[in-house]
């Protein structure tokens, strides 16, 4: 059970750090890489503040537990 805890609280970790990524490319804040076209695109945004929600419920219910 403790495999799946810490599981669940890295897999959790990445998701936030992706979102973060994600979202900040979306909005335009980060313009790396240049090329990408999520850069300025306010739907990669939102789709980014939603994975890193889903992740810090991920990682709030590993702790939980």
């Amino acid at each position: 059970m403790l495999f799946i805890r810490i599981l669940a609280l890295l897999l959790g970790l990445l998701a936030i750090c992706a979102g973060l990524f994600v979202a900040f490319q979306g909005t335009g804040v980060l313009k790396w890489p240049h090329d990408s076209i999520m850069v300025g695109q306010r739907a990669w945004a939102i789709r980014g503040v939603v994975l890193a929600m889903v992740g810090a419920i991920v990682v709030w219910l590993a702790r939980r537990a």
